[in-house]
Order: C-alpha cells, then sequence, then structure tokens
C-alpha cells in the first residue's frame, strides 16, 4: 500500500500522477487537486479549471487577473 502525500491515508487503491518529471500519489481526486492544481494569486481557489496566467502569476479567471491590476486579460468565450 502506498500513500497520499496530501492526506498521509494509507490506502490499497492510491494511483500515480506523473508531471513535469516527478511522480505523485493520492488517494482521491480531491487530494490530487489540492496537491497539485495551482491557486489563484486573488481569490486563493483552486484552478481546476483553464484559469489564466499572467505575467508568470495565475489566476482564475479574468476577472481576478483585473482585480490584481493585470491589464488587457480577457476570457475566452
Amino acid at each position: 500500500m502506498a500513500k497520499c502525500e496530501v492526506c498521509g491515508n494509507d490506502y490499497g487503491m492510491t494511483f500515480e500522477v506523473h508531471a513535469q518529471g516527478a511522480v505523485h500519489v493520492f488517494d482521491c481526486f480531491s487530494c490530487a487537486i489540492k496537491g497539485m492544481a495551482p491557486v489563484c494569486e486573488k481569490c486563493k481557489v483552486s484552478i481546476i479549471g483553464q484559469g489564466v496566467e499572467a505575467e508568470g502569476s495565475f489566476y482564475c479567471g479574468a476577472h481576478c487577473a483585473r482585480e490584481a491590476g493585470k491589464v488587457g486579460i480577457v476570457d475566452r468565450v
């Protein structure tokens, strides 16, 4: 059995996520999201959808990016 790297649960059905040369072990999708999703610089929500990147920072959407002072950022429609 392997332990989830987020909650420490020792579980027989963990799964691995291979990303950027590293291997991560989780026991559920919720822990995988908490462990891997970027966090919005403005509202601190986990970004599990598209999100936007501006000047090296991640935001959940264009609204938060603009609120943080980034200009010219629009959501794709």
